[in-house]
C-alpha cells in the first residue's frame, strides 16, 4: 500500500496546482476584460461581468420551469405544453380544482353547452371530406387535425420518420414543408401533402423554376395526395425559407437540388406569380401535371386580392378554383426568421380565418374551396374554435413538435436542439427514437380529435364538423362575451 503521507502530499500538490491554474486564468481574464473596449459590463466588472452572458443563456432553459406562471409564457405557456405532453404520452389529461385560464380577458373563447348534450355512447361521427372533386385523383379523408409543414432540413431525419409513422397510425396527413420529398417521408407510410415553396425544392429546374418532369415524378408516389403552393408563411410573410449552411448536408442538398454547405434561402415570392391571374394559372398548371388536388398557402394581411381571386374563379368556372386554401397565422412558427416579421407583419388567425371564410361564402365558393388553417392551434379548444368559424381542417406543426418532445428551448435555428428535433448533430439526434415518438404523435392526434368531439357533444352536436359559429362566444372589451355568429354574421350558417 502506498505511503498515506506521500498520497496526501501528492493530492495537496495537485490541489495547489489547480488553484494556481485557476488564479492564473482569472488574472488573464481580468486583464483581457479591463483592457477591451467593446463590452462596458466586462470593462467595469472584470471576470464577474462574464457571468451575465452565462445566466442570460441559462435563462432560456430554466425560466419555464422555475419562474414563469402556468399561463404567462410565450409563444406557448406551460399549461398548453403540459396538456400536449400528457396527451402524447397517453396519460390522463384531466385537471383538478378549477381552470387557471383567465375567462375575463378580451379575446377569450368559450363554447356554449346545451342542456341536452349528445350521449357519449353515441360516439363521434367522422365526416369524410373530398378535396379536389375535379381532379383525376381526388383525396378523401375524415381527419380534421393534421401535421403542418416542417421541412426535412429544418427538422431532423428521426423527427421526420417519427411524424410520418405516427401520422400513418393516426390516419392523418403530413405536409412535407418546402424542403422537398425525402425518403423518410415515404418510409413512414403517411398520406403526404407536397409543399412547393418559392425555391421549388425537389421540383426545380436548372433555372430555379418549376420543372414539370420532376413534378410528375413526385406525383407518381401514391402517398403524395395533394400539392400546396406556398405563397407565404405565418412567422415570416414576405420572406422565403431560411436554412442555415450548418444544416445543409450533402443528403439535404441532393434532396433539395441545391449546393451543399451554403445557406439555403428561398426567394421572397414565386417569380412566376405576379398577379391573381398568375396564381390561378400556377394552381391549374400543377393540378394538370399531377392530377391531384392543388391549393395554396398564405398569410392574410391585405385581403382585396382574395376578392379578385374569387371573381376570377367565377369568370373561369369553379373547376379552375384552387381545391383548398391554407390560412397561416401571423403567430405561426418557424426555425429562423427576422424578428421584425415575426412580431409585426400579418394578421393572426383569429382575425384572418373568419374574414376568409366570409369571402368564400359571399362568392358561393365555400363548398368548392376547402379551408385549412394553422398557427398556434395545439389544444382541442383552439381546434374546435377554428371548426366553428369555418375551417374544414386544422394543421399544426409546433403541437406535433411538443409531441416529439420539444421543450421550447428556442434553439431551432442553431443546430443545437437538445431534443434532437431540429438538429443534424448525430449526438443530439440519438435522443429521439422514431418508434417511441411515433406512438406519441399518434396519441396526440388521437387525443385532440377525441376531445374536440367531447366539446362537440357538450354543445349538443354529434361530431366536430357540425360545430357552428353560434356554438362559440368571444369575450369583448367590455368584459361580456358575444356569439361568433353576431360578430361574423355573413358565414354564420355555413
Amino acid at each position: 500500500m502506498d505511503d498515506p503521507l506521500a498520497l496526501i502530499s501528492t493530492m495537496v500538490e495537485i490541489f495547489l496546482f489547480a488553484v494556481g491554474g485557476l488564479v492564473a486564468l482569472v488574472v488573464v481574464l481580468y486583464v483581457i476584460d479591463i483592457t477591451q473596449t467593446k463590452h462596458a459590463v466586462r470593462r467595469n466588472f472584470p471576470v464577474i461581468g462574464r457571468f451575465r452572458y452565462w445566466f442570460e443563456h441559462l435563462g432560456e432553459f430554466f425560466r419555464q420551469y422555475f419562474f414563469a406562471m402556468d399561463r404567462e409564457e410565450m409563444p406557448f405557456n406551460r399549461a398548453e405544453r403540459s396538456w400536449v405532453y400528457r396527451a402524447a404520452k397517453g396519460e390522463d389529461t384531466t385537471v383538478a380544482f378549477g381552470s387557471s385560464r383567465d375567462l375575463r380577458a378580451t379575446g377569450t373563447i368559450m363554447f356554449v353547452n346545451c342542456p341536452y348534450p349528445t350521449l357519449a355512447e353515441d360516439g363521434v361521427q367522422p365526416k369524410v371530406i373530398t378535396v379536389g372533386p375535379h381532379c383525376r385523383t381526388p383525396y378523401s379523408t375524415d381527419s380534421f387535425f393534421n401535421i403542418s409543414g416542417m421541412s426535412y432540413g429544418a427538422i431532423s431525419r428521426p423527427a421526420v420518420l417519427a411524424l410520418s409513422r405516427g401520422a400513418k397510425k393516426a390516419g392523418c396527413w403530413m405536409n412535407t414543408g418546402e424542403g422537398a420529398l425525402s425518403p423518410f417521408h415515404l418510409e413512414g407510410g403517411a398520406d403526404l401533402v407536397f409543399q412547393i415553396g418559392t425555391a421549388k425544392y425537389g421540383v426545380r429546374g436548372d433555372d430555379g423554376r418549376l420543372c414539370e418532369e420532376r413534378l410528375a415524378e413526385v406525383a407518381a408516389h401514391e402517398q403524395v395526395r395533394m400539392f400546396e403552393i406556398k405563397l407565404s408563411q405565418g412567422a415570416k410573410p414576405g420572406k422565403g425559407g431560411i436554412l442555415p449552411r450548418e444544416k445543409v448536408t450533402k443528403e439535404i442538398a441532393d434532396i433539395r437540388l441545391i449546393n451543399v454547405g451554403e445557406d439555403s434561402i428561398s426567394p421572397n415570392r414565386h417569380p412566376e406569380i405576379e398577379s391573381t391571374e398568375d396564381l390561378l394559372d400556377m394552381v391549374n398548371r400543377v393540378r394538370d401535371v399531377t392530377g391531384k388536388p392543388t391549393g395554396f398557402k398564405c398569410v392574410v394581411g391585405a385581403y382585396g386580392w382574395l376578392e379578385e381571386l374569387c371573381q376570377l374563379i367565377l369568370q373561369r368556372g369553379e373547376a379552375h378554383a384552387p381545391d383548398f386554401l391554407t390560412i397561416d397565422s401571423a403567430d405561426g412558427g418557424t426555425g429562423a426568421a427576422p424578428m421584425s416579421l415575426i412580431d409585426y407583419v400579418g394578421l393572426p388567425v383569429k382575425e384572418s380565418l373568419p374574414l376568409v371564410a366570409d369571402i368564400l361564402v359571399r362568392y358561393g365558393l365555400k363548398g368548392r374551396i376547402k379551408l385549412i388553417c394553422s398557427g398556434k392551434l395545439v389544444t382541442p379548444g383552439e381546434v374546435a374554435w377554428a371548426l366553428c368559424v369555418g375551417a374544414d381542417f386544422v394543421v399544426s406543426a409546433r403541437g406535433f413538435m411538443f409531441a416529439l418532445g420539444c421543450i421550447q428551448a428556442l434553439q431551432c435555428n442553431k443546430n443545437t436542439c437538445p431534443t434532437g428535433i431540429t438538429t443534424h448533430d448525430p449526438d443530439l439526434q440519438q435522443g429521439l427514437v422514431p418508434d417511441d415518438k411515433a406512438e406519441r404523435v399518434y396519441q396526440y392526434a388521437t387525443s385532440v380529435r377525441k376531445e374536440v368531439g367531447v366539446i362537440a357533444h357538450s354543445c349538443g352536436v354529434p361530431a366536430p364538423h357540425r360545430l357552428q359559429r353560434f356554438h362559440c362566444r368571444l369575450v369583448t372589451q367590455n368584459g361580456r362575451s358575444v356569439p361568433l355568429d353576431e360578430l361574423y354574421p355573413e358565414a354564420a350558417a355555413q
